[in-house]
């Protein structure tokens, strides 16, 4: 999208583009082709592997699709990224090899020594390519000339960001607005150039490459009337919506059958970023579960013997798309609340057994939640699902909380590593806890859960919310 408005020449930065799209592939097989000699190894089914990698690679990591948007994300960022995609693929991979019952075909030293390398390669390769196409698009083309119809929220953002990114390589001159300076409250970096109807002559006078309409939704017929006087123009001309008038999640474009389309409130777990997701919860819960397994033992011949009832605690809580599902964990009470009222359980709570209290500072009451995200009921991360007498008195009472079941709930999530956790005895601290939730929805990349996990790790004996 971003790409024609930039730049008036396209095909160099599509070659380049194509290059950095097999890079990953040539490299990985390189490594895998270069620790086989190193080993003096022959393998029984080679060119297997190497297709298998070189589609995993082309599938899997890939830099984004927009050149613009590559060049502008800090190279930590994109680091983590190829990491992360580098450990989706030999979960993937080893997956495959189980399936298929090869582990003999591929000798244990060359795999973990082709699986440790490769991954530095492929930063370093990233980040070369990355270097590269920055040198050739600031040395290859001048910058181009852009405008605003329109001063608003929106319009200003987007002007900053143009502006300071040199590599988006667009210039802003300034904007057009009907209201005065005053009225429109100008920040100090932002300049007026003239109305709505000087802005056809201005372009004809200037050298103009770019003009961004930024008017209100509420307006069509003057966004029409300037588009009619822009007619005798070769400027490129982009739409802007005012999106800071709506409380967006996931925004973004796209089209049905031709007709074009904004998602203004979605998951964001869409095509191969909700298989990427699924596929990390499958592979982390699995190793956590064989890694925990005579702990998780243990727990339960102690929450048996602790006091009378079951060693598994199911409760009804509301899921994806608001649909009930049961959420396990280790009983920590002597009673099995899942009625229509259920009380929240308090720091002096009598109900809490002993053992319990030791399980639920820990968060290890949580544990059996690993066989919800199995079952493809729950996820590592995201909003913590609630109870449903909970959920339904708290949905009348916050707006936007039945949004946050746009997505699985998740064991732990944003909310509880900021500190929102435990009992929540004022609306507040439960609106808190729900804008933490959208705001995950708002942001989420990989990296998000990465942080998350490692932050729940970090304050699992440090939080003295949890009781």
């Amino acid at each position: 999208m971003t790409q024609p408005v930039l730049y008036k020449q396209s095909f160099l930065i599509a070659v380049l583009a194509a290059i950095q799209a097999v890079v990953p592939a040539v490299v990985s097989m390189a490594s895998l082709y270069a620790t086989i000699v190193f080993f003096g190894h022959v393998l029984d089914r080679s060119s297997e592997a190497f297709v298998l990698v070189a589609v995993l690679c082309l599938v899997l990591i890939q830099p984004p699709r927009e050149v613009t948007t590559q060049l502008t994300t800090a190279r930590i960022s994109a680091v983590a990224e190829v990491l992360f995609r580098w450990f989706l693929l030999l979960v993937i991979l080893l997956a495959v090899i189980y399936v298929t019952k090869s582990f003999d075909a591929y000798p244990r030293r060359i795999f973990l020594t082709w699986a440790v390398v490769t991954p530095v390669e492929l930063v370093l390769a990233a980040l070369g390519m990355q270097e590269l196409m920055h040198r050739f698009l600031m040395n290859a083309f001048e910058n181009r000339k852009a405008i605003f119809a329109g001063y608003n929220n929106s319009s200003l953002e987007l002007a900053r960001r143009l502006t300071n990114n040199p590599v988006m390589r667009l210039e802003v001159s300034g904007f057009f607005d009907d209201r005065s300076t005053d009225r429109l409250g100008m920040e100090p970096d932002a300049k007026l150039v003239g109305t709505l109807s000087d802005l056809s002559q201005y372009v004809k006078n200037n050298n103009t490459d770019v003009i961004f309409i930024a008017l209100p939704i509420r307006h069509v017929k003057r966004v029409m009337n300037l588009l009619d006087d822009l007619r005798d123009t070769t400027a490129s001309i982009y739409y802007v919506p005012d999106i800071f008038v709506f409380d967006l999640i996931q925004a973004r474009s796209g089209e049905i059958h031709g007709i074009p389309v904004v998602a203004m409130c979605e998951t964001p777990f869409y095509g191969y970023r909700g298989v990427m997701k699924r596929l990390t919860d499958i592979g982390l819960s699995l190793v956590v579960l064989l890694l925990l397994l005579p702990l998780l033992l243990l727990i339960a011949v102690l929450v048996k013997y602790s006091s009378p009832g079951p060693v598994i605690f199911k409760q009804r809580r509301y899921g994806l798309d608001g649909r009930e599902i049961a959420v396990y964990k280790f009983r920590t009470m002597r009673v099995t609340e899942d009625g229509a009222q259920i009380r929240q359980a308090s720091k002096t709570d009598s109900r809490i057994t002993r053992i319990g209290r030791i399980l639920r500072r820990t968060s290890m009451d949580e544990l059996p939640q690993l066989i919800n995200v199995l079952q493809g009921r729950m996820s590592l991360v995201g909003p913590r699902p609630h109870a449903v007498a909970h959920n339904e008195e708290y949905r009348k009472l916050i707006k936007g909380y039945m949004v946050r079941h746009k997505v699985l709930p998740g064991i732990t999530g944003l909310a509880q590593v900021n500190g929102c956790r435990g009992e929540t005895s004022q609306l507040e601290e439960m609106e808190a806890r729900v804008n933490y939730d959208l705001d995950y929805l708002r942001r989420w990349t990989p990296m998000l859960d990465v942080k998350i996990i490692l932050l729940t790790a970090i304050k699992i004996f440090r939080d003295d919310k949890a009781y």
